[in-house]
């Protein structure tokens, strides 16, 4: 079995997914139900669905057709895909897991399950874009299960988190449009605007790194 890494959007939400592809885990979608995120498989690899485009037919019977750009998560090549409206490809099926953020040793970060209390491990190499926003108060914070083995985690497309050094705000601009770097407390570094100081919350998308605005 061959295995796969990947960062992925789906439905609001990021993915990091190392996962063991097992083909009767996978289960078929039709073209129109494909969206931005999925990761399907198609030539016996995984891909991920970055854009999503539509030609509907100008001649009467004809097949509308969904061209799909995607990602090969093993190879990191594009792929274009056009599938007929009635074709299909396989999706893996997941299982999540409301969990809490406990610690990190050297190697790996480790999460409690919400349910059943049960302790989750996921590589520090494998999750490094999603831990520069998980602090351990952090709500909707899930591991993705496959095959009982935990094989992701997935956070909130917007976080809250708190400004602990950026340069002085300049006095009277408020309105300006200009930016400046910002450390937040995990760490990380965002743009925001120059009129922000140091202590205050702002929301980041995490998709994207940037920031959206101040939380209320």
């Amino acid at each position: 079995m061959a295995g796969f890494l990947s960062i992925i959007e789906r439905h609001g939400w990021q993915l990091a997914i190392n996962c063991v592809l097992n083909q009767e885990s996978f289960v078929p979608m039709i073209a129109k139900d494909i969206k931005r995120g999925n990761v399907v498989v198609y030539n016996d690899s995984p891909c991920i669905i970055e854009s999503v485009s539509v030609q509907t037919p100008s001649a009467r019977g004809a097949a509308t057709l969904y061209k799909f750009r995607a990602r090969n998560l093993l190879t990191k090549q594009k792929v274009d895909i056009t599938l007929r409206s009635g074709d299909s490809l396989n999706d893996a099926d997941f299982r999540k897991r409301e969990v809490k953020y406990m610690y990190s040793d050297a190697d790996s970060c480790i999460f409690l399950d919400q349910a059943d209390y049960n302790q989750y491990s996921l590589a520090t190499v494998d999750i490094t874009e999603e831990m520069q926003y998980v602090t351990e108060n952090l709500e909707g914070v899930r591991v993705l299960v496959y095959n009982e083995e935990c094989v992701g985690l997935e956070i909130p497309a917007t976080v809250e988190l708190k400004v602990t050094r950026c340069d002085p705000a300049a006095r009277g601009n408020s309105a300006t449009s200009r930016a400046k770097p910002a450390t937040l407390e995990t760490g990380v570094t965002v743009q925001v605007p120059e009129y922000l100081e140091e202590g205050e919350i702002i929301k980041v998308d995490t998709r994207t790194g940037s920031y959206l605005s101040r939380a209320k």
